[in-house]
């Protein structure tokens, strides 16, 4: 059956197709992808078979399964990069307050980097923290999407993105575009060389990763996973910590099923049981 019958579809587009996508997108990436995406599935999937001229879903995910490159392309199609500077604001008022209580080097490691809004905002709060950009701190960036740390290595952003943060913020991190360029802004050199970025699927047996990170934010990506998926990741993660270390998690996730694993501290802040 078709998930919709309208007629000015350019590909069929079956719950076989959808649910076969669904289960391909969990293989590769561990991704949960909801009942109600498919709509979202058929217009971002569209566009690479047209990119690639085949004719239909179907010829798609076989052309997926013959072309392991194309996995990067499928999961990048699918995967969604919501993401401003400072979300979620208390998180980086306490890494501030932290830091500036505990001046040493720091390694951080942001797991969802989207396009560099979220490692960005860590950086300027270690920054501020400190008082001064000449810091020991290296914040490690990762996502699965290529794409997107293309753009977040940019640094490169529309200035309407800044309207949320405070003037001195402003002047302090980003340099205005001149000219045809005015309506951009470009994160300052050295901000941008406390961050270093690479690609990095949470579902990988091992990561290419220090064992010791003081701070992690993985905020709004479990959400993506069952509990079995995401219990396996944050044993991984928690690997990578020191024991006092601490855990940024996103507002809408819940880790009551992995308490002997992480202890809150309060606004999902946790600290790692180690």
């Amino acid at each position: 059956m078709a998930l919709s019958a309208e007629k000015d579809k350019e590909f069929e587009f079956r719950s076989a197709d959808f649910n076969a996508v669904r289960t391909k997108l969990k293989a590769i990436a561990g991704i949960n992808l909801s009942e109600n995406k498919d709509s979202m599935v058929y217009s971002r999937l569209s566009r690479r078979i047209r990119h690639l001229k085949l004719r239909s879903f179907s010829e798609y995910l076989q052309y997926v399964d013959a072309h392991i490159d194309e996995h990067e392309e499928f999961v990048n199609a699918l995967t969604t990069n919501l993401t401003s500077f400072f979300r979620e604001k208390h998180h980086f008022d306490y890494l501030k307050r932290f830091v500036a209580s505990n001046k040493r080097p720091l390694k951080i490691w942001c797991a969802a980097a989207s396009t560099g809004e979220e490692p960005y905002s860590i950086a300027m709060s270690v920054v501020e923290g400190f008082g001064k950009f000449d810091i020991p701190v290296n914040v490690v960036s990762s996502d699965i999407d290529s794409k997107v740390l293309t753009k977040a290595s940019a640094g490169i952003y529309d200035i309407k993105q800044l309207d949320g943060l405070a003037k001195d913020v402003k002047k302090r991190f980003f340099h205005r575009g001149k000219g045809k360029n005015q309506d951009l802004a470009r994160v300052v050199p050295e901000l941008r060389r406390l961050v270093n970025f690479k690609k990095i699927n949470l579902m990988d047996a091992s990561w290419d990763l220090a064992k010791d990170f003081d701070i992690v934010f993985c905020r709004n990506v479990m959400i993506y996973f069952d509990k079995p998926t995401q219990l396996d990741i944050l044993t991984k993660i928690v690997r990578h910590m020191k024991s006092d270390s601490l855990y940024f998690a996103g507002h809408s996730e819940n880790f009551s099923h992995v308490s002997t694993l992480l202890t809150p501290l309060g606004k999902t802040i946790y600290r790692p049981k180690i």
